[in-house]
């Protein structure tokens, strides 16, 4: 008996150990190129999507007969927070059943949303589809760095990431400019322009990726993942209000203390789950918190520019809404010139020191961009917003590649979720924070009076507290940015895997 148990499992371990090679067989037949094609019309299609909507609002707006603010804001924060609420959940599902099948439901899922969006007969049904929609989102982008990983060897990680950033960078550029193209025509364009897109996508991902379905990869975690999305939904709804509603009113307040108890509550359940959602081990590793908190904090200081400088460029230097969008493309195609360089070059000599060194660079872009004023000339914006870039790219692709490499490889779709969670937080917290500092300072209400010409005082004047604020506001994220060079200078010395 003791004999025929010891054939048994010497034969259950020879298939699994056959099945496992079978599937390192299967993907290496799929050359890194086509897996980085597929995972380009995914995440270009999302990119843009992401970018595109912003400049349709006050259309979106008029044709509901409602304001610029309030409910039309759902129609962005609805995608925002559902996206942030389950990509955690994601990434774990990507290690659980296989990154093939979670990316191809989220396609299937974004491009179905987008469709729905575009059909959508009120505004409530249209944030109800932006929120699927979001759903779909989080799949993409939290098994798409665990798929451009898996398909690269680890010498070429940094090079494939900074592809990848190429084609968030163009997805970020094109996005205004094919929005106010589409918009002249038809708001719901802007949605119906993703469906041809995500048909490609879902078409070549079931023909030429190889990977298989996983069983029996352990249970998924439905408690964790409860309290994941309702800590992160409600903190992310409540810092995108809170400027609006009053940091102190009931409903941010509420929100705020149900996510905090929601995500104190999680460590404890994750630690007696078989198979947690949030792997918690994970920051053991030096490499994997440096990465992730630099990650974050070069968001928070970052993302401040592109949502700063349209208040800028159209209240302040009053460019017509058009132009606008073309003089904000400089930065991401900076981005998207020097990202893969910087990529390739981690793979060359490490990423510790290219990341500190390209949030040195942003930080001072930073504060070079804080000294813009009224008589700015249009050199003067164009060549601080490069600088900027060229910080950004530096340091964005080796600080992927470390995060992404320090994870071990059957929790790859795990160091996604964290990777995207993390960039979708630090974006929510830059609006939050520089939207509350330009605010106090009166820079909104200078900025408003400016557009609508209701003066109570000079134009000088308010063109001064317009300035005043801006400075400030980007010397703050500065400020942060110089604490992200820290972060990223602690980490030591990744190892390749």
């Amino acid at each position: 008996m003791a004999q025929q148990k010891t054939n048994l499992t010497e034969v259950t371990s020879s298939a699994s150990a056959g099945a496992v090679q079978q599937q390192l067989d299967d993907e290496k037949q799929v050359s890194k190129w086509t897996v980085l094609a597929i995972v380009g019309v995914g995440v270009f299609m999302a990119t843009l999507d992401s970018s595109i909507v912003n400049i349709s609002l006050p259309v979106i707006a008029h044709e509901f007969h409602v304001g610029l603010n309030g409910a039309v804001e759902w129609v962005i924060i609805a995608y925002l927070v559902m996206t942030a609420g389950i990509l955690l959940s994601a990434g774990r599902l990507a290690d659980m059943i296989g990154r093939k099948a979670v990316w191809i439901m989220g396609l299937i899922i974004f491009t179905s949303g987008s469709a729905l969006c575009g059909a959508a007969p009120s505004l409530a049904l249209l944030i109800a589809f932006r929120a699927f929609q979001g759903i779909g989102g989080s799949l993409l982008f939290a098994s798409s760095p665990a798929m451009l990983t898996r398909a690269f060897p680890p010498e070429e990680r940094g090079r494939a990431l900074g592809l990848n950033a190429v084609i968030v960078s163009l997805g970020v550029s094109v996005g205004p400019t094919l929005g106010g193209f589409l918009t002249t025509i038809s708001w719901r364009l802007i949605f119906y322009v993703n469906v041809p897109i995500g048909v490609v996508g879902i078409i070549a991902t079931w023909l030429l990726l190889k990977e298989r379905l996983q069983r029996n990869a352990g249970k998924f975690d439905p408690w964790g993942a409860i309290l994941l999305a309702i800590g992160l939904i409600t903190i992310t709804a409540a810092i995108s209000f809170g400027e609006e509603l009053g940091w102190t009113s009931l409903p941010i307040v509420g929100a705020i203390i149900v996510g905090l108890i929601a995500l104190c509550i999680l460590p404890f359940v994750e630690k007696r789950a078989a198979n947690p959602v949030l792997d918690l081990s994970l920051f053991n590793n030096r490499v994997f918190v440096s990465a992730n908190l630099s990650l974050v904090l070069s968001f928070l200081a970052l993302f401040a520019v592109s949502f700063m400088m349209p208040f800028y460029l159209e209240q302040l230097k009053q460019y017509p809404t058009a132009e606008v969008g073309l003089l904000l493309t400089p930065l991401p195609v900076t981005i998207a010139f020097i990202a893969p360089f910087s990529g390739a070059l981690a793979d060359r000599i490490g990423t510790r020191w290219l990341a500190a060194g390209g949030l040195a660079i942003a930080c001072i872009g930073l504060a070079l961009l804080s000294q813009l004023n009224a008589n700015s000339s249009l050199f003067d914006i164009i060549w601080r917003l490069v600088f900027t870039g060229v910080g950004q790219a530096i340091f964005q692709s080796p600080n992927n590649s470390a995060l992404m490499g320090s994870a071990p490889r059957n929790r790859q779709g795990s160091a996604s979720g964290f990777l995207a969670t993390g960039r979708v937080i630090g974006q929510s917290l830059s609006v939050a924070l520089a939207g509350t500092i330009f605010a106090a300072l009166r820079g909104a209400f200078a900025g408003n009076a400016l557009v609508t010409h209701q003066y109570t005082t000079t134009v000088q004047a308010l063109q001064n507290t317009f300035a005043h604020a801006f400075q400030i506001t980007f010397l703050v994220c500065a400020a942060i940015a110089f604490i992200g060079v820290f972060t990223s200078l602690v980490r030591g010395k990744e190892a390749l895997k």
